[in-house]
């Protein structure tokens, strides 16, 4: 079908359309009347990320985008959950008064399936909405504004006591489960401490790390002292060795450098030769019989036999400092490996020490670390609201939300125009008539020879007789 013949056809069951506008929208009319009206009711909550009661979450870092969807998705989903749906029959008292926009109860129900009944009723007139804001919207629909209201405004409380509830519960049942572990905390740092000091007390120490210290600074000292009576002993070997190859070959311990340095021995050779020169003078004056001969030379002879004795004791000292020195070696020695042994159980002594600390420093961090949780989780078993407070409160609405009459009429001539022009093609298909042209050619291939058109007179041209005097009668 063409536009022309959808057109004429139109034109020619125009009735039926119109009628079919008509009828349905006076039904949808008379049904937007007669449908029970709905009031809504919303409730505007927001949702704070920050928990100014929390020491914990006081510095809470700001949410993600995605983050923030799913926090404020979990705060919908506790908004619309069974537990707060419970909270506002108990708090509204709807098992006690039966509300006649719920669902009756039924005979012989406990009150707690009575209560179940009640919530799904509500829950199923509730919708929570949220949107990029971190304000969700509560909205109960019901027959009457005033319970709508009042409904809406108890989801919002029961809302906020069950975000209460759900912090201050597991807080104060963290807080008496910290208590109870403090004690064996403090039980074991107690007992680790009774360790390290009673290791104190046996060694006699007030810190290990210092005694160790002072015990290797000795033992340094011990070493520095051994390495010196080896240098001494090697030294007084040394001059030993020398005296002793001067005496094996009978000479004389003139030579060796202790004599040559000995300033009593050099006095006392001094003396011996200027004797030796006196006597030489007198011998010259005197000759050998001469009581000053005999006199100068028993004096020399006295020199000679004291600085004998000089030189031997000398070179018997060379003996007893050798002796000395290595018997002040050898007891060095004995102090430096006593030191030693003395360190080597220090070290173990420490490395239990060590251990000890380390049991302490543990049981100290696990009781600071508990002892911060038991207090934080103290302050939020005492808090007094949540991080959800009420924006804007529900009031009973003016209109209702449903049915919206106008809306429905509007929609109800669309529909009807659609259905008018469904029926009119339906007619057209069933009951099909000539009504151009067009159908003729296209229904029976027929030629046309001409076309009945109503008749209109034409204006008489210039200088013709006028409208009174026509060459042919009119038609009609």
């Amino acid at each position: 079908m063409t536009p022309t013949q959808f057109l004429l056809a139109l034109r020619a069951r125009l009735g039926v359309l119109v009628m079919i506008v008509a009828a349905t929208v006076l039904a949808a009319t008379a049904g937007s009347l007669l449908l029970p009206k709905s009031y809504d009711a919303t409730a505007s909550l927001l949702v704070d990320a920050r928990d100014e009661q929390s020491l914990s979450n006081s510095q809470r870092p700001i949410l993600m985008p995605q983050e923030r969807l799913s926090y404020l998705q979990t705060q919908r989903d506790i908004l619309g959950s069974r537990k707060v749906a419970r909270k506002v029959v108990h708090d509204l008292q709807l098992a006690r008064q039966p509300s006649p926009y719920l669902t009756p109860e039924r005979a012989g129900d406990s009150a707690a399936a009575i209560e179940d009944r009640l919530s799904e009723a509500l829950l199923k007139r509730l919708k929570v909405e949220t949107s990029q804001s971190n304000v969700i919207q509560a909205t109960y629909s019901s027959a009457d504004p005033a319970f709508s209201a009042r409904v809406a405004n108890a989801f919002a409380k029961a809302y906020i006591d069950t975000m209460l509830e759900l912090r201050v519960v597991p807080a104060r049942e963290a807080a008496a489960w910290f208590d109870q572990q403090l004690k064996g905390l403090r039980t074991n740092l107690e007992t680790a401490q009774a360790r390290l000091t009673t290791l104190h007390q046996q060694e006699q120490v007030v810190s290990m790390d210092e005694h160790v210290d002072v015990e290797n600074a000795r033992l340094a000292a011990l070493s520095e002292e051994v390495v010196r009576a080896q240098s001494q002993t090697f030294q007084w070997r040394s001059r030993a060795q020398q005296a002793r190859s001067f005496m094996a070959r009978g000479g004389s311990p003139d030579g060796l450098p202790d004599v040559l340095e000995n300033g009593f021995i050099q006095r006392l050779k001094g003396d011996l030769l200027r004797g030796e020169s006196r006597l030489q003078e007198l011998a010259t004056q005197y000759g050998s019989n001469h009581p000053q001969f005999q006199r100068q030379s028993s004096e020399n002879d006295g020199l000679r036999r004291k600085l004998d004795a000089e030189m031997r004791k000398v070179v018997s000292g060379i003996e007893s400092s050798l002796r000395q020195s290595e018997q002040r070696e050898a007891a060095l020695a004995q102090a430096m490996a006593a030191q030693r042994t003395r360190m080597l159980g220090l070290k173990g002594n420490r490395n239990e020490f060590n251990v000890i600390r380390r049991d302490v420093q543990s049981a100290e961090r696990a009781y600071d670390t508990a002892m911060q949780r038991a207090v934080t989780s103290q302050v939020d078993s005492q808090a007094n609201h949540t991080t959800v407070s009420v924006l804007n409160p529900a009031i009973a609405p003016g209109r209702p939300a449903s049915p919206k009459t106008g809306l429905n009429i509007a929609l109800s001539v669309v529909v009807g125009v659609m259905l008018g022009l469904g029926m009119v093609l339906v007619l057209e298909r069933l009951d099909g008539r000539v009504r151009s042209l067009v159908d003729l050619e296209d229904a029976w291939k027929v030629p046309v020879l001409g076309e009945l058109r109503p008749w209109k007179a034409l204006s008489p041209p210039p200088g013709d007789l006028g409208a009174g005097h026509r060459a042919l009668p009119s038609p009609g």
